[in-house]
């Protein structure tokens, strides 16, 4: 199973913002639109950079709550890990995990066309094993 087939299923919308908010607004979308991750795009599906509950949190911690005020651009992940349309499940599963990040960016000719997170990655291979499952069933009832 691909990337395509999740984006199929579950959309393709993604919610983005600018790199000229504050970790503060950013912290507000997230919390409001209930997301753990925005892609910052300050070009229509132009990936500047990545920032997620977790990386706000570390600011917080390292640098106090007046960090609040200072600029998403400044503490965002700008060496953004994206997938492909054409990627498996397990291939994007094994850099989510190596890397210890949750959620993917998928691009198609430079541009992004979605967004996966490891829960969608896991409840796929999840329906996947279990299909497989059913199958295997099947066979070893009809042989």
């Amino acid at each position: 199973m691909t990337v395509a087939a999740i984006l199929n299923s579950k959309g393709r919308e993604v919610f983005t913002e600018t790199t000229d908010k504050t970790l503060g607004e950013i912290a507000a979308v997230l919390g409001g639109r209930r997301i753990g991750a925005i892609v910052l795009c300050d070009e229509p599906g132009v990936i500047c950079g990545i920032i997620s509950e977790r990386d706000i949190v570390g600011a917080i911690a390292l640098n106090g709550p007046d960090v609040l005020n200072q600029p998403v651009k400044d503490y965002m992940t700008a060496d953004v890990i994206t997938c492909s349309e054409h990627d498996t499940i397990n291939a994007v599963m094994e850099q989510m995990t190596t890397r210890r990040f949750r959620h993917m960016p998928v691009q198609s000719d430079g541009k992004m066309v979605g967004l996966v997170s490891i829960g969608d990655v896991v409840k796929y291979r999840i329906a996947e094993v279990e299909r497989e499952a059913e199958q295997l069933r099947s066979y070893i009832h009809t042989a």
